[in-house]
Protein backbone atom coordinates (compact mmCIF):
# COMPACT_ATOMS: atom_id res chain seq x y z
CA UNK A 1 0.00 0.00 0.00
CA UNK A 2 1.57 3.30 -1.06
CA UNK A 3 1.64 6.40 1.12
CA UNK A 4 1.39 8.64 -1.95
CA UNK A 5 -1.92 10.52 -1.88
CA UNK A 6 -4.36 10.34 -4.76
CA UNK A 7 -4.23 13.73 -6.47
CA UNK A 8 -7.59 14.99 -7.69
CA UNK A 9 -8.69 17.88 -9.91
CA UNK A 10 -12.25 19.21 -9.79
CA UNK A 11 -13.67 20.52 -13.06
CA UNK A 12 -17.06 22.26 -12.92
CA UNK A 13 -18.27 25.69 -13.96
CA UNK A 14 -20.30 25.99 -10.75
CA UNK A 15 -18.21 27.08 -7.79
CA UNK A 16 -20.76 25.69 -5.34
CA UNK A 17 -20.38 22.19 -6.80
CA UNK A 18 -16.59 22.37 -6.65
CA UNK A 19 -16.71 23.61 -3.08
CA UNK A 20 -18.99 20.77 -2.04
CA UNK A 21 -16.74 18.12 -3.55
CA UNK A 22 -13.64 19.77 -2.12
CA UNK A 23 -15.09 19.83 1.40
CA UNK A 24 -15.96 16.13 1.16
CA UNK A 25 -12.49 15.19 -0.03
CA UNK A 26 -10.61 17.39 2.45
CA UNK A 27 -11.65 15.05 5.23
CA UNK A 28 -10.41 11.93 3.45
CA UNK A 29 -6.94 10.59 4.25
CA UNK A 30 -4.86 9.79 1.21
CA UNK A 31 -6.75 12.13 -1.16
CA UNK A 32 -5.55 15.62 -2.08
CA UNK A 33 -7.41 18.17 -4.20
CA UNK A 34 -4.54 19.65 -6.19
CA UNK A 35 -6.42 21.89 -8.62
CA UNK A 36 -9.79 23.20 -9.73
CA UNK A 37 -10.94 24.33 -13.17
CA UNK A 38 -14.04 26.05 -14.53
CA UNK A 39 -14.13 24.37 -17.95
CA UNK A 40 -12.27 21.99 -20.24
CA UNK A 41 -9.67 24.45 -21.48
CA UNK A 42 -8.90 25.55 -17.94
CA UNK A 43 -8.54 21.89 -16.92
CA UNK A 44 -6.01 21.21 -19.67
CA UNK A 45 -4.05 24.31 -18.70
CA UNK A 46 -4.01 23.21 -15.06
CA UNK A 47 -2.85 19.72 -15.99
CA UNK A 48 -0.05 21.16 -18.10
CA UNK A 49 1.01 23.39 -15.21
CA UNK A 50 1.05 20.46 -12.80
CA UNK A 51 3.01 18.31 -15.27
CA UNK A 52 5.65 21.03 -15.65
CA UNK A 53 6.04 21.21 -11.87
CA UNK A 54 7.34 17.63 -11.80
CA UNK A 55 6.07 14.12 -10.96
CA UNK A 56 5.31 14.98 -7.33
CA UNK A 57 2.92 17.74 -8.44
CA UNK A 58 0.88 15.82 -10.99
CA UNK A 59 -2.75 14.75 -11.08
CA UNK A 60 -4.18 11.23 -10.93
CA UNK A 61 -7.96 11.69 -11.20
CA UNK A 62 -10.07 14.38 -12.85
CA UNK A 63 -13.69 14.72 -11.74
CA UNK A 64 -15.13 16.19 -14.94
CA UNK A 65 -18.48 17.88 -15.32
CA UNK A 66 -20.11 17.23 -18.70
CA UNK A 67 -22.10 20.37 -19.39
CA UNK A 68 -19.86 23.42 -19.23
CA UNK A 69 -19.55 26.57 -21.36
CA UNK A 70 -16.56 26.68 -23.66
CA UNK A 71 -14.92 23.27 -23.94
CA UNK A 72 -17.40 20.72 -22.60
CA UNK A 73 -16.54 17.64 -20.58
CA UNK A 74 -16.61 15.27 -23.56
CA UNK A 75 -14.06 17.22 -25.60
CA UNK A 76 -12.00 17.83 -22.49
CA UNK A 77 -11.99 14.13 -21.57
CA UNK A 78 -10.80 13.21 -25.05
CA UNK A 79 -8.01 15.80 -24.83
CA UNK A 80 -6.96 14.66 -21.35
CA UNK A 81 -6.74 11.01 -22.45
CA UNK A 82 -4.65 11.98 -25.49
CA UNK A 83 -2.31 14.48 -23.81
CA UNK A 84 -2.08 13.04 -20.30
CA UNK A 85 -2.54 9.25 -20.64
CA UNK A 86 -1.73 8.53 -17.00
CA UNK A 87 -4.62 10.70 -15.82
CA UNK A 88 -8.02 9.04 -15.34
CA UNK A 89 -11.29 10.87 -15.86
CA UNK A 90 -14.52 10.30 -13.96
CA UNK A 91 -17.41 12.11 -15.62
CA UNK A 92 -19.99 13.82 -13.44
CA UNK A 93 -23.59 13.88 -14.65
CA UNK A 94 -26.67 15.53 -13.20
CA UNK A 95 -29.11 12.96 -14.53
CA UNK A 96 -28.64 9.23 -15.06
CA UNK A 97 -30.00 9.55 -18.60
CA UNK A 98 -27.40 11.98 -19.90
CA UNK A 99 -27.20 12.26 -23.68
CA UNK A 100 -23.45 12.72 -23.37
CA UNK A 101 -22.87 9.36 -21.67
CA UNK A 102 -21.93 7.44 -24.81
CA UNK A 103 -19.67 10.27 -25.96
CA UNK A 104 -17.82 10.26 -22.66
CA UNK A 105 -17.13 6.52 -22.92
CA UNK A 106 -15.91 6.97 -26.49
CA UNK A 107 -13.68 9.80 -25.29
CA UNK A 108 -12.00 7.51 -22.76
CA UNK A 109 -13.72 8.24 -19.45
CA UNK A 110 -13.06 5.67 -16.72
CA UNK A 111 -16.52 6.00 -15.27
CA UNK A 112 -19.59 7.99 -14.38
CA UNK A 113 -20.79 9.42 -11.12
CA UNK A 114 -24.05 11.21 -10.43
CA UNK A 115 -23.66 14.62 -8.83
CA UNK A 116 -26.06 13.64 -6.08
CA UNK A 117 -23.92 10.63 -5.13
CA UNK A 118 -23.29 10.14 -1.43
CA UNK A 119 -19.87 11.28 -0.13
CA UNK A 120 -18.88 7.65 0.46
CA UNK A 121 -19.69 6.84 -3.18
CA UNK A 122 -17.56 9.75 -4.37
CA UNK A 123 -14.59 8.66 -2.27
CA UNK A 124 -15.00 5.01 -3.27
CA UNK A 125 -15.13 5.96 -6.96
CA UNK A 126 -11.91 7.95 -6.68
CA UNK A 127 -10.09 5.16 -4.87
CA UNK A 128 -11.30 2.48 -7.30
CA UNK A 129 -10.30 4.43 -10.40
CA UNK A 130 -6.93 5.36 -8.90
CA UNK A 131 -6.31 1.65 -8.29
CA UNK A 132 -6.83 0.94 -11.99
CA UNK A 133 -10.45 -0.09 -11.66
CA UNK A 134 -13.40 1.79 -13.06
CA UNK A 135 -16.68 3.01 -11.64
CA UNK A 136 -20.15 3.66 -12.93
CA UNK A 137 -23.39 4.39 -11.13
CA UNK A 138 -25.65 1.33 -11.63
CA UNK A 139 -28.48 3.43 -13.03
CA UNK A 140 -26.10 5.03 -15.53
CA UNK A 141 -24.79 1.61 -16.60
CA UNK A 142 -28.31 0.34 -17.21
CA UNK A 143 -29.39 3.41 -19.16
CA UNK A 144 -26.13 3.52 -21.15
CA UNK A 145 -26.46 -0.10 -22.25
CA UNK A 146 -30.12 0.49 -23.15
CA UNK A 147 -29.14 3.51 -25.19
CA UNK A 148 -26.39 1.61 -27.01
CA UNK A 149 -28.78 -1.27 -27.74
CA UNK A 150 -31.37 1.12 -29.18
CA UNK A 151 -28.65 2.71 -31.32
CA UNK A 152 -27.72 -0.69 -32.71
CA UNK A 153 -24.27 -0.89 -31.09
CA UNK A 154 -25.20 -3.77 -28.79
CA UNK A 155 -26.79 -7.10 -29.68
CA UNK A 156 -30.54 -7.55 -29.30
CA UNK A 157 -31.21 -10.54 -27.02
CA UNK A 158 -28.15 -12.51 -28.12
CA UNK A 159 -28.10 -11.27 -31.71
CA UNK A 160 -24.86 -10.38 -33.45
CA UNK A 161 -23.48 -7.09 -32.09
CA UNK A 162 -22.36 -4.29 -34.32
CA UNK A 163 -19.54 -1.78 -34.26
CA UNK A 164 -19.55 1.18 -31.96
CA UNK A 165 -17.45 2.88 -29.30
CA UNK A 166 -14.39 2.21 -31.42
CA UNK A 167 -14.19 -1.49 -30.48
CA UNK A 168 -15.47 -2.89 -33.76
CA UNK A 169 -15.70 -1.52 -37.27
CA UNK A 170 -18.64 0.89 -37.42
CA UNK A 171 -21.64 -0.77 -38.99
CA UNK A 172 -19.90 -4.10 -39.50
CA UNK A 173 -21.31 -7.21 -37.80
CA UNK A 174 -19.07 -9.06 -35.39
CA UNK A 175 -19.22 -12.75 -36.44
CA UNK A 176 -19.54 -15.46 -33.80
CA UNK A 177 -17.69 -18.75 -33.81
CA UNK A 178 -19.27 -22.18 -33.44
CA UNK A 179 -19.52 -21.73 -29.66
CA UNK A 180 -21.46 -18.53 -30.11
CA UNK A 181 -18.57 -16.27 -29.09
CA UNK A 182 -17.02 -13.56 -31.22
CA UNK A 183 -13.55 -14.52 -32.53
CA UNK A 184 -12.12 -11.39 -30.87
CA UNK A 185 -12.50 -13.32 -27.60
CA UNK A 186 -10.31 -16.22 -28.77
CA UNK A 187 -7.23 -14.51 -27.29
CA UNK A 188 -8.61 -15.08 -23.78
CA UNK A 189 -8.14 -18.21 -21.73
CA UNK A 190 -11.21 -19.90 -20.26
CA UNK A 191 -10.51 -18.33 -16.87
CA UNK A 192 -10.02 -14.87 -18.39
CA UNK A 193 -13.31 -15.29 -20.22
CA UNK A 194 -14.99 -16.09 -16.89
CA UNK A 195 -13.48 -12.95 -15.41
CA UNK A 196 -14.68 -10.83 -18.35
CA UNK A 197 -18.21 -12.20 -17.99
CA UNK A 198 -18.26 -11.20 -14.33
CA UNK A 199 -16.80 -7.77 -15.11
CA UNK A 200 -19.65 -7.34 -17.60
CA UNK A 201 -22.07 -8.06 -14.75
CA UNK A 202 -20.59 -5.14 -12.84
CA UNK A 203 -18.80 -7.23 -10.20
CA UNK A 204 -15.70 -5.87 -8.48
CA UNK A 205 -12.52 -7.87 -7.79
CA UNK A 206 -13.71 -9.01 -4.38
CA UNK A 207 -16.98 -10.34 -5.78
CA UNK A 208 -15.20 -12.06 -8.68
CA UNK A 209 -12.79 -13.58 -6.17
CA UNK A 210 -15.68 -15.08 -4.24
CA UNK A 211 -17.43 -16.48 -7.29
CA UNK A 212 -14.38 -18.04 -8.88
CA UNK A 213 -12.68 -19.08 -5.61
CA UNK A 214 -9.56 -17.11 -6.45
CA UNK A 215 -7.50 -14.67 -4.40
CA UNK A 216 -8.08 -10.98 -5.15
CA UNK A 217 -4.47 -10.64 -6.31
CA UNK A 218 -5.04 -13.44 -8.83
CA UNK A 219 -8.25 -11.79 -10.00
CA UNK A 220 -6.41 -8.50 -10.41
CA UNK A 221 -3.81 -10.26 -12.56
CA UNK A 222 -6.52 -11.82 -14.73
CA UNK A 223 -8.27 -8.46 -15.13
CA UNK A 224 -5.02 -6.85 -16.21
CA UNK A 225 -4.43 -9.58 -18.80
CA UNK A 226 -7.97 -9.25 -20.14
CA UNK A 227 -7.58 -5.51 -20.59
CA UNK A 228 -4.15 -5.89 -22.19
CA UNK A 229 -5.16 -8.67 -24.59
CA UNK A 230 -8.30 -6.84 -25.74
CA UNK A 231 -6.51 -3.47 -25.75
CA UNK A 232 -9.10 -1.89 -23.48
CA UNK A 233 -8.44 1.15 -21.35
CA UNK A 234 -10.30 0.02 -18.24
CA UNK A 235 -13.23 -1.95 -16.86
CA UNK A 236 -15.87 0.44 -18.17
CA UNK A 237 -14.68 -0.27 -21.68
CA UNK A 238 -14.46 -3.97 -20.85
CA UNK A 239 -18.18 -3.94 -19.95
CA UNK A 240 -19.09 -2.31 -23.25
CA UNK A 241 -16.79 -4.63 -25.20
CA UNK A 242 -18.28 -7.70 -23.54
CA UNK A 243 -21.84 -6.58 -24.26
CA UNK A 244 -20.96 -5.77 -27.87
CA UNK A 245 -19.44 -9.19 -28.35
CA UNK A 246 -22.32 -11.24 -27.00
CA UNK A 247 -21.30 -11.93 -23.37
Amino acid sequence: MTDTPIRVMLVDDQELIRTGFRLVLLGEPGIDVVAEAIDGEDALAQLARLAEAGPSAGCDIVLMDVRMPGMNGIDATRAVVERFPSVRVVVLTTFDLDEYATGAIQAGASGFLLKDARPTELVDAIRRVAAGDATMAPSVTKRLLEQLRLNGTLPQEGGAPHGGLGFAAPGAPVPADAAGLAPELDVLTERELDVLRLIAEGKNNGEISGELFLSESTVKTHVGRVLAKLQLRDRVHAVIFAKQHGL
